[in-house]
């Protein structure tokens, strides 16, 4: 029998929505700021079944706007959704452009969606010639899989696909593919707000089809049910039911304009393709398509330069012309420096040197422990110079030493990419690199903070130049990747000669466009030192106080999951989101099943905020809050911590970054240390390990007071909110007095929490309904707390209004010294999405002033304690807190320049205040 021909027909809307959402933290988007997200996604997905799956027939469906033949018989179909996304509606023309370049049909019909689409061709292809393959996460498809048609579902993370059969659809679900219908009519799909039968999950809904079969059937033998609440459910909402199966029904015979013959592979418009790949800035998507089958000249592998293997022809002069330059592309002269007498050279051209950038090549991306394999130098573009460092430690140290003075000089600029990692790694070899610095990836996170800072993009953004992969010397990850140190030292001096002379060029083009900045110049260029001495110095962790806490946890989980048992009255999976839900919704019907929340999936959601509702009118959910968080913070921090000791030092060296937070606030990883919970009596003894480095010290906590409240009031200007501070009050029970109409003496404990609440609330843009939620108070009560609130403080309210207006007229909001947040999506149409946009400029001028000031008061602190030669040490920052490791005999002295330098950092119009304790762990000191 003939090969049959493969056919995959994909659901565009739902591969655009997947890849919207799988970038939606950290958009891409163009330089004129059109974000590409969902295009990028949905072309990588095409081109990845191209390339991989080398169809002869393939086609893309689409869903129209517009009411569909299920909401004439249903109008609360899909009613519940969102409007479409903004940035998706703007990137459907550029799809439609693309497939018709591609010479790949976009297929819809009005009044149809693209299942209905995919459905009707599925059927009506001869199953003797074609095997279908349906691209789409969508669930509902499955319904449609039969011997030749198969479900194609990109999976749930990561990438590549799941390819689903009738077999593979049967265990999925628990029913085959022709009795999907029935499962979905039977317990409905929150995602397209189809109803179902109440009190009917996922699990209620296979026994019942495997028993009775069709969900006719089931209902002609309701009777027979023994469960009485499935049963009165069944006959009450039987109705719904059949509904449901028909919404759910995949229509097979929509009248769609298709052809097979229009569904064959062609070839793309290469006139073009070009303009749109630059217009969308896609580089290496548009290298994916040049050399795939859709290309007309594709018979050898093409690049975007025009250059081919195995053929003599060439691209159009448009293409050959569009690319990215490279190392092969470009002249320069990377010299490896492997004798003293080419080192006594190399010291002595950069000595004459204003400016010159270094790089460092080690075995590892972990600072502390990461060995030196070389250093690489650039003074000018086009050049760089390679140091080699062998395995030997000590002739390596010496190697070191010989540039030690030029590295820890004040006269010349050094300039570097991720400065704070190579500081760190030279600190290792006992080399304080000394300031001026410049960093560019800081310098480009200032410029563009929602942009990304690695070199290799970078260099694409700003030097049209596509470096050379780490990967292609060391391979990806895994067991079989090299060390740097097992690369021949020939192929390291490009790669790392590239990386120094590419450092520089983005120097050149940064260095214009940051002067002035006071941020870069004050702030972060400062701080990197600061904070490559508190990575450097890490804090002592006690593991043995660990390990007993966690023992504790272990005995605490165990008590929990026999409690959890108890009020099931069955043992279950806790972890199990899918068994949880069904003890919740469906046997103990603490929530009614219609109403529980659905995950994409079509389980019940049992996550935080659903519990915690739940909580309050059963013990149980109450219990598995209490399991899971004490699951979390054991295996999070206590189990996690001791393994993050280091092997020589016997600290933990968490790492700072100054390039991840568009606030400016600084993230902390390996550990994180600023997630740490410290609302609950849990989190808090987890600071109990974190200690001092010895008997000759003491552990010292200096915490701003509530600093976000007072910047409030400094920006607003408003006349009592910075009174209060003046005079030291307590600002909660002082605003409780203003909103309540009581003396601050007669202000109860319930208003001066629900004044806390809005006090801090206030900062994120908080809304009645969002109080409501965290007060638990009417809607309307909390409406009026707001509304006495703006009353007592009027200018309050005028500063929120007024940046908002700002951020609508600039596109951006700025802290006190000048650090911008950009907004684009302030003047969105969208409700929700201006509306998180409008939060942001509210609160991002508060929270990013706060972060500049800790910053600033790190800066003074170091200075301070270099210039008096303390013995102390700063070790963390987390938040609004400075953590120090201080020497017992100088303990008054650092307190008090601590607290002087912090309460001074700036000097706005309320006072800061800093709250300072000491102690022989984190936790007595904070």
């Amino acid at each position: 029998m003939a090969q049959k021909h493969r056919l995959f027909l994909l659901d565009a809307m739902a591969i655009l929505y997947r890849a919207h959402f799988a970038f939606i933290k950290n958009p891409r988007m163009t330089s004129k700021g059109l974000n590409t997200s969902a295009i990028f996604g949905f072309t990588n997905t095409l081109m990845e079944i191209i390339s991989k799956e080398n169809p002869t027939y393939l086609g893309v469906a689409f869903d129209l706007s517009g009411p569909t033949f299920r909401h004439k018989q249903y109008p609360e179909y899909k009613a519940q959704r969102e409007d479409q996304p903004e940035d998706i509606r703007n990137i459907q023309p550029y799809v439609y452009k693309l497939l018709k370049i591609l010479d790949i049909p976009a297929l819809s019909c009005e009044g149809y969606e693209a299942d209905d689409i995919i459905g009707t061709i599925s059927a009506q292809v001869n199953e003797d010639e074609f095997e279908v393959y349906m691209v789409t996460p969508d669930k509902d498809y499955a319904q449609l899989v039969k011997p030749n048609v198969y479900l194609y579902q990109p999976k749930y993370r990561g990438g590549g696909f799941n390819v689903l059969g009738e077999k593979e659809v049967e265990e999925k679900f628990g029913v085959p593919p022709k009795m999907i219908t029935d499962y979905l009519g039977l317990m409905g799909d929150a995602s397209d707000n189809i109803p179902g039968v109440p009190k009917i999950g996922p699990k209620t809904a296979v026994d019942l089809i495997t028993t009775y079969g069709t969900l006719e059937n089931i209902l002609e033998q309701v009777e027979a049910i023994s469960k009485k609440s499935i049963k009165a459910s069944l006959k009450e909402f039987g109705d719904q039911g059949k509904l449901s199966k028909e919404l759910a029904t995949i229509e097979l015979n929509s009248p769609c304009d298709w052809s097979v013959e229009g569904l064959k592979i062609g070839h793309m418009d290469l006139e073009a393709f070009m303009p749109l790949m630059k217009e969308l800035e896609f580089r290496t998507v548009a290298q994916r398509i040049l050399n795939s089958k859709l290309n007309p000249v594709q018979t050898g592998q093409a690049d975007l330069f025009g250059n081919k293997s195995g053929t003599g022809m060439e691209l159009p002069a448009e293409l050959a012309t569009s690319g990215y330059k490279t190392l092969e592309t470009t002249e320069n002269d990377y010299k490896l420096v492997d004798t003293p007498e080419a080192r006594a050279e190399l010291i002595d051209l950069l000595s004459k040197s204003e400016t010159y950038c270094f790089d460092t090549e080690t075995t590892g991306i972990d600072p502390m422990i990461a060995e030196l394999v070389g250093i690489a130098f650039s003074t000018q573009s086009g050049t760089a110079y390679y140091v080699p460092c062998p395995e030997d430690r000590e002739v390596t140290q010496a190697i070191v030493d010989e540039f030690t003075p030029l590295l820890t000089s004040g006269k010349h600029l050094k300039v570097g990419q991720n400065l704070k990692y190579d500081m760190l790694v030279l600190r290792n070899y006992g080399v304080k690199v000394a300031p001026p610095l410049f960093d560019t990836m800081l310098a480009h996170y200032l410029i563009n903070p929602d942009g990304k800072h690695g070199m290799d993009a970078m260099a694409r953004e700003l030097l049209k130049y596509e470096t050379v992969s780490i990967t292609e010397l060391i391979g990806k990850k895994g067991k079989n990747q090299k060390t740097m140190r097992e690369v021949p030292v020939e192929q390291v001096v490009e790669y790392a000669g590239e990386d120094a002379d590419i450092t520089l060029q983005l120097y050149l083009d940064l260095a214009p466009k940051i002067k002035g900045n006071k941020v870069f110049e004050d702030i972060e260029m400062p701080l990197v030192p600061v904070l490559t001495e508190m990575e450097f110095a890490g804090i002592r962790v006690d593991d043995g106080v660990l390990a007993d806490y966690s023992e504790e946890l272990s005995g605490r989980v165990k008590t929990l999951e026999t409690e959890i048992y108890e009020k099931a009255g069955e043992e279950f999976n806790i972890n199990s989101p899918k068994q949880l839900g069904e003890i919740l919704f469906d046997k103990l019907e603490i929530g009614p099943g219609k109403k529980a929340k659905k995950t994409k999936t079509g389980q019940y959601s049992t996550n935080e905020q659903i519990l915690t509702q739940l909580a309050m009118s059963h013990e149980l959910p109450e219990r598995v809050l209490a399991y899971r968080s004490i699951q979390k913070l054991k295996s999070t921090y206590v189990d996690a911590l001791p393994k993050l000791i280091h092997p020589d030092t016997g600290r933990v060296h968490t790492t700072y970054s100054q390039s991840v937070a568009v606030t400016g606030r600084l993230s902390s990883v390996n550990p994180n240390l600023q997630n740490i919970p410290i609302r609950t009596q849990d989190g808090r003894e987890v600071r109990k390990g974190f200690v001092p480095k010895d008997a000759e010290h003491t552990l010292l906590s200096a915490d701003y007071s509530q600093v976000e409240l007072r910047i409030m009031a400094a920006l607003s200007k408003d006349e009592a909110m910075m009174q209060a501070f003046q005079d030291g009050e307590d600002i909660h029970r002082a605003s409780a007095a203003r909103v309540f109409g009581t003396a601050p003496e007669d202000v109860t404990s319930d208003q001066r929490s629900a004044a806390k609440t809005v006090n801090f609330g206030i900062i994120y843009g908080i809304s009645a309904f969002g109080l409501s939620q965290r007060m638990n108070i009417a809607r309307g009560e909390a409406s009026d707390i707001i509304k006495a609130y703006f009353e007592q403080y009027p200018r309050v309210k005028a500063y929120m209004d007024e940046s908002v207006e700002y951020a609508k007229e600039h596109g951006y909001v700025e802290t006190l010294f000048g650090r911008r947040r950009y907004l684009p999506d302030i003047n969105s149409s969208n409700r929700t999405i201006r509306g998180f946009a409008e939060r942001n400029a509210i609160n991002s001028p508060i929270q990013g002033s706060a972060a500049d000031i800790i910053k600033l008061a790190m800066i003074a602190v170091q200075q301070a304690f270099e210039e008096k030669q303390f013995n102390s040490q700063m070790l963390l920052q987390v938040h609004d807190e400075l953590v120090f490791d201080v020497y017992l005999p100088e303990l008054e002295e650092v307190k008090a320049v601590v607290i002087d330098k912090m309460e001074h950092a700036v000097e706005l119009a309320v006072p800061l205040v800093v709250e300072a304790g000491t102690g022989k762990s984190w936790l007595e000191a904070h």
